[in-house]
C-alpha cells in the first residue's frame, strides 16, 4: 500500500492538496488497524475544487469527442496496469476478499470505462428533426458522491461518461474507502486529462456532500448510496434546480418458479445474495420459493452456504471477508437479532471468526414473512431471507412489495421466466443467471433512484439537449 503520504490529500486543479489539519482515519476492517488517513474536507475545499472544475470546463467541453474518448481509453488502460495495486487498496480499506477485488473491484472499472470510450463514434451527438438541429452538449460541472462498497467502480461509472460528455467533475469518495480514488486521479493525469477536469475532495457527507449538492457552480449531482442520504441530496440540490441522478438502495427478489432448475437457482441465488459480503445494492436478498418446495430449497441453500469460507480477505480461499467497518458489523448483527426476534427461523448461521475484525456470521432465515423487517429493509450484509409463496401471482406481488426496485432475478423455463421478469417493477432482472452487462442501463424504480448509469443511457445523463431551428 505505501505510506500514508502516498494517499493523503485532496486532488484539486491537477495536484495534491494537503487540506486542513483534521484527518479521517482509514481503517482495515479485517484487523482494526489504521492503514491511512485523508483530510476532513470543508465547504471551502469544495468551493476551490468547483472553481478549478469550472475553469477546466471551458476548454475540456470544446475538445473533440474523439480526443475525449482517447483520454477515457487511456484511463481504462492505466487502471488495468495498476489492477493489483487497486485490488490491494480496496481489500485493505473495506475488506473485499482479494479474489473478488482483483476480478470485480479492480476489473469492472477497466471494462466500464473502455465501454464508455467505445460509444463515442456511434453516439447521436446531433440529429435533425424537421427544421431543427438537435445538439447534445455537456451539462457542465458534475458533483459525484460515491459509497464504500464498490469504491472505484462506482466512481468510474460516473467519471468516465461525464468526461466523455465533456463535463468536469468534483468527486467526494466515501471516507470509509477513499484510497482507490487517489489512484484514479494519478491515472487520469497520466492519461492526459487536463488539470481541473477531475477533482477529489475527501470528507464527510453532512459537510462535503452537502456542499457539493448545494453549490451553485455544480450543474448536476450524481449520487450513489443509501436511500436516506439520496433523499437529502435531492432536498439540498433542489435550491439550485440542478439535475440529480440517484442510484440508491435495493431489496431484490430472486423468484424461483416451479419449473426452475432448483440446484442452479439456489447456487446462483446465494452467490448473488452474498456477493461482496452482501454489501451490494443489487444483492438478491429475498429468495421467493414455492411453498411446497420451501423446505427442500432451504436444505439446498444451507448446503451451498457451508462452502462460503469467512475470514482473512487477503487469502485467495476467502469468499466472505469482514464487513466494511465496525459500524456496519453492528448494523448487520442488529438485523440478524431482529429476524430471530420477529419469528423467522435461523436455518444457517456461519462460523464465528476470532479476532478483532468486523466479521459477522453469514445467515439464512427460512419461513420469512413478506412484510417482516428483514424482508423489507436493506441489511447490506450476508443475510438471506427465504420467503414462501402460494402461487405465481403472490410471488410477483411479494417481489414488488418493497419501496425499492433496483434488481431482481427469475429462474424457470425460459419463456415463462421472461414473462415473470417483465412483471417485476425493477431496473434490471437476470433470467436464469444472465450475466452482468456493463453496457446495459443500470438504475432503479421507486426509491431505488432516478436516472441510469453505464453504456449509452449512462452517457445521456451527463448531456443537455439544445434545439437550433433553421
Amino acid at each position: 500500500m505505501g505510506s500514508s503520504e502516498d494517499v493523503t490529500g485532496h486532488w484539486i486543479g491537477g495536484e495534491r492538496v494537503a487540506g486542513g489539519s483534521e484527518r479521517i482515519e482509514v481503517v482495515d476492517p479485517a484487523t482494526g488497524e489504521v492503514v491511512s488517513a485523508v483530510p476532513k474536507g470543508t465547504a471551502a475545499d469544495v468551493d476551490r475544487a468547483v472553481t478549478a472544475a469550472q475553469a477546466a470546463f471551458r476548454d475540456w467541453s470544446q475538445v473533440d469527442v474523439a480526443e475525449r474518448a482517447a483520454v477515457v481509453s487511456r484511463i481504462s488502460e492505466g487502471l488495468k496496469a495498476r489492477g493489483a495495486e487497486i485490488a490491494a487498496a480496496v481489500t485493505s480499506e473495506m475488506g473485499s476478499p482479494i479474489g473478488f477485488s482483483k476480478a470485480v473491484q479492480a476489473g469492472l472499472p477497466v471494462y466500464t470505462s473502455a465501454g464508455v470510450a467505445s460509444l463515442a463514434s456511434s453516439f447521436p451527438w446531433t440529429e435533425e428533426i424537421g427544421n431543427s438541429l438537435v445538439v447534445r452538449e455537456p451539462v457542465g460541472v458534475v458533483g459525484a458522491i460515491t459509497p464504500w462498497n464498490y469504491p472505484l467502480h462506482q466512481v468510474v461509472a460516473k467519471v468516465a461518461p461525464a468526461l466523455l460528455a465533456g463535463c468536469t467533475v468534483v468527486l467526494k469518495p466515501s471516507e470509509v474507502a477513499p484510497l482507490s480514488a487517489q489512484i484514479l486521479a494519478e491515472v487520469a493525469a497520466e492519461a492526459g486529462l487536463p488539470a481541473g477536469a477531475f477533482n477529489i475532495v475527501h470528507g464527510e457527507g453532512p459537510v462535503v456532500g452537502e456542499a457539493i449538492a448545494g453549490h451553485p457552480g455544480v450543474d448536476m449531482v450524481s449520487f450513489t448510496g443509501s436511500t436516506r442520504a439520496g433523499k437529502r441530496v435531492s432536498v439540498v440540490a433542489a435550491d439550485t434546480v440542478k439535475r440529480v441522478a440517484l442510484e440508491l438502495g435495493g431489496k431484490s427478489a430472486n423468484v424461483i418458479l416451479e419449473d426452475a432448475d432448483l440446484a442452479r437457482a439456489v447456487k446462483v441465488g446465494l452467490g448473488n445474495a452474498w456477493i461482496n459480503g452482501g454489501q451490494t445494492c443489487t444483492a438478491w436478498t429475498r429468495m421467493l420459493v414455492p411453498a411446497s418446495r420451501h423446505d427442500e430449497i432451504v436444505e439446498m441453500a444451507v448446503a451451498a452456504a457451508a462452502k462460503y469460507t469467512v475470514g482473512d480477505p487477503t487469502q485467495d480461499t476467502t469468499r466472505i471477508g469482514p464487513m466494511s467497518s465496525a459500524a456496519q458489523q453492528e448494523r448487520v448483527n442488529g438485523y440478524i437479532e431482529r429476524g430471530s426476534a420477529d419469528g423467522a427461523t435461523v436455518a444457517f448461521s456461519g462460523a464465528a471468526v476470532d479476532g478483532p475484525g468486523a466479521y459477522v456470521r453469514p445467515t439464512i432465515f427460512s419461513g420469512v414473512a413478506p412484510d417482516a423487517v428483514i424482508a423489507q429493509e436493506e441489511i447490506f450484509g450476508p443475510v438471506l431471507s427465504v420467503i414462501p409463496y402460494a402461487d405465481e401471482e403472490q410471488a410477483v406481488e411479494i417481489a414488488n412489495s418493497t419501496v425499492y426496485g433496483l434488481a431482481g432475478a427469475v429462474f424457470g423455463e425460459a419463456d415463462h421466466a421472461l414473462a415473470v421478469a417483465r412483471r417485476l417493477r425493477t431496473g434490471q432482472v437476470d433470467v436464469n443467471g444472465g450475466a452482468f452487462n456493463p453496457l446495459a442501463p443500470f438504475g432503479g424504480y421507486k426509491q431505488s433512484g432516478n436516472g441510469r448509469e453505464l453504456g449509452r443511457f449512462g452517457l445521456e445523463e451527463f448531456l443537455e439537449i439544445k434545439s437550433i431551428q433553421r
